[in-house]
């Protein structure tokens, strides 16, 4: 069972140190800092050399924007993560995915109007999580669409948002103003759900 509450609250501004200021300058949207950040900003040292990797699968990534925004959401879906899944709704939109999109990435490999990069993306998530392989036939799929640094940035992308939405949810990080939330991530964290 995941917290409702913040554990350890986003810093307000009027608190920053120096360190945690120069870390958080330029990582403004819409000009506020994200919750992640405000909250991650806690630990500087971990935060600098953090988002020094997570620019890299965000930004750098040899994978295009649609299919990462894919691994993304799924593995958010799978650590039933409302802040990850939420924030990256907005900006899987802004790369082409749409709500039947949303709707299959919910659902999981086997969808019959999938592509079949979406269905083996999602299916490699998925192995991901529960098993932390790849399996063959999945990996072998994957290679017929990917280049071998694509294979390797999507290993490392549904990593790095597993360990993401770990740290979101065991801190409680609130969503941000403005970003929906998702009723069935919070129904599927309850214990009945």
């Amino acid at each position: 069972m995941q917290t409702d509450q913040p554990r350890l609250a986003p810093l307000d501004p009027s608190d920053w140190s120096d360190e945690q200021r120069q870390l958080l300058v330029g990582s403004e949207m819409g000009n506020r800092v994200l919750n992640i950040f405000s909250t991650l900003v806690r630990h500087p040292k971990l935060m600098k050399r953090w988002l020094v990797f997570g620019n890299h699968v965000l930004n750098k990534s040899t994978l295009p924007e649609r299919e990462r925004e894919i691994l993304i959401l799924r593995i958010g879906w799978l650590c039933r993560c409302e802040y990850e899944w939420s924030q990256h709704v907005v900006i899987g939109k802004k790369c082409g995915l749409d709500d039947a999109d949303m709707r299959r990435i919910k659902t999981g490999p086997g969808s019959e109007d999938a592509s079949a990069l979406d269905d083996l993306l999602l299916r490699a998530v998925d192995e991901l999580h529960a098993d932390a392989v790849i399996g063959d036939e999945t990996w072998r799929g994957l290679a017929r669409h990917l280049n071998q640094q694509q294979l390797i940035d999507l290993i490392f992308t549904v990593g790095q948002y597993n360990l993401v939405s770990m740290a979101l949810n065991s801190l409680g990080v609130p969503l941000d103003e403005g970003v929906p939330g998702d009723p069935e991530i919070r129904a599927r964290r309850s214990p009945s759900g």
